[in-house]
């Protein structure tokens, strides 16, 4: 049964007679006239083969059937995220954030073995109906030091124009960095319903890549988490460094934090007291002892913050004098050593006294 048709060939649902499962079986359809389209389905067998990941759509087996080439691949019970001709896709936030962690999970494991994507957009996107995301149709990766990365043998730019990052529309070689932009562009159209940029011209396409700054979907009407919108406002920056990294985006996402959930409180200190603390409560001052009447402080004047008239202070207490430091008790020998001199001079003293007194006395008479 065909359960799909692209522009390189069909895709059938068939029975794996071996190993008794359902695969999808691609077919490649006129290749004869594209000599380049055989060796891209070719790399897609080899580079998704190598890529084994819960988000990556499996490859088993590759070959060639009555003159067609034949890819086996792991059937995804579900549909690509491409939007019906005027049927739009518009996926709730929370689901648009399941996407992203899903599609930059799968889009990691591929940047690790250093394979870039180069044509990520909703139809290579594929949910199952478990709502788990996975990354098809690598017919047009390279491999990140591919000189030909960039443009195709017929100088035409490789990729989707809708999700093409700017340094590719500048003709530069497809980095990590441009999937990410190519994700950005697709999570943008899943929210609002169309992508970040649209033009009647291609060439106004590019330069809207290049230079126009994509509007934020808040201001289209979408409601969505701010911390949503700013990382995926990042994801759409002109310059590639400026971009996270798919890793980065896929654990971003898996953590939740698009939601803008608010910090958890802090949690309470131990309290010694007999009642419960609350960790955001004032703890209440220890209540100051009432001055008398007459000891009191006047009432505050009317020009003073409330703030401050708010508690009564207590008047500071004076401050104490500091107390002399009395000297330490002198022993008692050397106290009479200082004595002695003074009562030899007191018996000296009276002794002349007396020698005057009896010369005054012989000398009158």
């Amino acid at each position: 049964m065909c359960v799909g048709r692209g522009g390189m060939g069909e895709v059938w649902r068939a029975t794996d007679e071996v190993l008794g499962r359902d695969v999808a079986v691609k077919l490649m359809l006129g290749h004869e006239h594209d000599p380049s389209a055989a060796d891209r389905f070719r790399l897609e067998a080899q580079t998704a083969a190598r890529l084994s990941h819960p988000h990556v759509v499996g490859v088993f087996d590759f070959g060639t059937w009555d003159g067609k080439l034949y890819l086996v691949m792991e059937l995804v019970h579900g549909d690509s995220l491409a939007a019906a001709p005027g049927r739009p896709v518009v996926l709730p936030v929370e689901q648009v954030a399941t996407v992203a962690a899903h599609a930059a999970a799968g889009l990691a494991a591929a940047h690790r073995q250093g394979v870039v994507h180069r044509d990520i957009k909703p139809g290579n996107l594929l949910m199952d109906s478990d709502g788990t995301v996975k990354l098809a149709d690598f017919g047009i990766a390279r491999f990140v030091d591919d000189p030909s990365a960039a443009l195709t043998t017929t100088g035409q730019i490789v990729g989707t124009g809708l999700y093409l990052a700017p340094e590719r529309a500048l003709g530069n070689p497809a980095s990590p960095a441009s999937d990410v932009y190519s994700l950005g562009c697709v999570l943008y159209q899943l929210l609002t319903g169309q992508p970040p940029f649209r033009a009647d011209t291609a060439t106004a396409l590019l330069y809207q890549h290049i230079d126009t700054p994509p509007t934020p979907p808040r201001q289209v009407g979408i409601p969505m988490p701010a911390a949503f919108e700013d990382f995926l406002l990042t994801l759409l920056a002109k310059q590639p460094e400026q971009r996270p990294a798919a890793q980065a985006i896929s654990d971003w996402f898996s953590s939740g934090a698009w939601r803008d959930q608010p910090l958890p409180l802090p949690q309470a200190v131990p309290h010694s007291g007999t009642g419960p603390v609350h960790p955001s409560a004032p703890q209440a001052a220890p209540p100051a002892h009432r001055a008398p009447a007459h000891h009191r402080p006047a009432p505050p004047s009317r020009r003073q913050p409330a703030a401050r008239s708010a508690a009564p202070m207590a008047p500071a207490p004076a401050p104490s004098r500091p107390r002399r430091s009395q000297p330490p008790a002198e022993n008692p020998l050397t106290a009479i050593s200082r004595r002695r001199p003074r009562r030899t001079a007191a018996v000296a003293g009276a002794v002349a006294f007396v020698v005057f007194l009896l010369i005054g006395m012989a000398w009158l008479s």
